[in-house]
């Protein structure tokens, strides 16, 4: 399990494709040095497993799929990824509940310096069928960092970032248009099976109360 909250900005040293596998040699300062080989590391926001380790680099195996359904689809040599490892059992809840389980990938839009500040704005566009999970000041994990939603017009989502997240993520390496990975509250998804499958329409405190809650 993760948190959100990235520890270490990796450079991506080499794609090699096995085929239908594809090696992931990563390059960063601190996260090698805690790894050993078996252990996972969310790499913008995809648990991953070390197979192989160096002083200052790692490498981590894709299966196909996770290649085609995450953001790693648009990586090249060199990109910037964010790096975290597993949360310790004593270990403080700094972000919000993480699985590395990406739901689907976005779309980024932008990110705006917001005037007057020296915050920024981010925006990103999610799928469709992901609308449902993301509420005003709920939380969600956009590659891999805890992200507080700040406004939803549809299945555009706006969210207020610090010169530090800025500073310590990939996402001033990011493209207008690049895919992003999104994961949503694992909370929501338990809430909307338990008042049986998809909602229909809004979820509500009296439709809850209804359902038992």
């Amino acid at each position: 399990m993760f948190t959100g909250i990235i520890e270490d900005l990796g450079h991506v040293a080499r794609i090699k494709n096995t085929g239908g596998t594809r090696q992931l040699s990563i390059t960063a300062e601190h996260a090698p040095r805690e790894l050993k080989k078996g252990d996972s590391v969310a790499v913008s926001g995809v648990c991953l497993t070390a197979v192989e380790i160096a002083p200052n680099s790692f490498r981590a195996d894709l299966a196909e799929e996770t290649w085609r359904l995450t953001s790693f689809s648009r990586i090249s040599e060199g990109a910037l990824v964010n790096l975290e490892l597993p949360m310790r059992a004593d270990g403080r809840m700094g972000g919000h509940i993480v699985q590395g389980h990406v739901d689907g990938t976005g779309k980024f839009l932008g990110l705006e310096r917001i005037p007057g500040a020296d915050d920024f704005w981010l925006h990103v566009e999610i799928p469709a069928d992901l609308e449902r999970y993301v509420v005003y000041k709920g939380s969600i994990a956009i590659e891999g960092i805890s992200l507080t939603v700040a406004r939803v017009e549809g299945n555009k989502v706006t969210i207020a970032i610090i010169p530090h997240t800025a500073e310590a993520t990939n996402l001033c390496s990011l493209k207008a248009g690049d895919p992003v990975n999104i994961e949503t509250d694992i909370v929501a998804k338990y809430v909307e099976k338990m008042i049986g499958g998809r909602p229909t329409g809004a979820v509500t405190v009296e439709r809850l109360l209804a359902q038992g809650f």
